[in-house]
Order: structure tokens, then sequence, then C-alpha cells
């Protein structure tokens, strides 16, 4: 049995894409993100990855990273998560301050009588 044409879906036409849009700019004052448990292990660990296996490329590098993060047990992780932990706190006291700042300050200027 054929089918319904009016049940038909048609296709529609490819619609033009729509311009970029610009990339504002960032602000060089704005306070750098808090870094990862990882991160830390990462710059920790980087150089001596390199010196064992001198011929790794970056990608390489990241996966032997990669695969000694998983090996470690969570009291050879505490270290890390510690620092992650700390620069969390930094990096949301700084976005705090520069979030007032951005406001204008954030204080209310009248006088209450």
């Amino acid at each position: 049995m054929p089918k319904d044409p009016s049940t038909k879906k048609t296709r529609k036409a490819p619609t033009e894409r729509a311009a970029p849009r610009a990339k504002s700019k960032k602000d060089p004052n704005a306070p750098k993100r808090a870094l990862s448990a990882y991160m830390f292990f990462s710059q920790d660990w980087r150089e001596r990855i390199k010196v064992e296996n001198p011929d790794a490329g970056f990608g390489e590098v990241g996966k032997l990273l990669g695969a000694k993060w998983k090996e470690l047990d969570e009291a050879e992780k505490k270290p890390y998560k510690d620092l992650a932990a700390h620069d969390r706190t930094r990096a949301e006291q700084e976005k705090a301050e520069y979030d007032g700042k951005a406001s204008g300050g954030g204080g209310d200027d009248e006088d209450d009588d």
C-alpha cells in the first residue's frame, strides 16, 4: 500500500549560518580560575614524565599523566586535592572582590538619617 503523500516530510532549505559573534575582550585584571587537583598533579609530575619518556610528544605525555593519576590511591591524591581546595577558596575570594569592584564597589553612598 502506498504511503499517504500528506504525511510526507519535506526537507527545509538549508538556512544560511548566522555570522559568528565577535568574542568579547577578556579583562586582563580578571581573577584566574581555580586549578583542579589533577592540574596540580600535572604541574608536579610533567617534568618527571618527560625525563622518563624523552621521545614522548605533548599528547603522549598527557596520556601518561592521566594513566599515572588513575593509578594513585586517595592518600596519594590528598595533597593535590588539598591544594585544589585552597586554590578554589582563593579564586572565589578574588572573584568576589573583582565583582565588587566591577559593580562600583557595592557600597551605598546615601546617608540614612
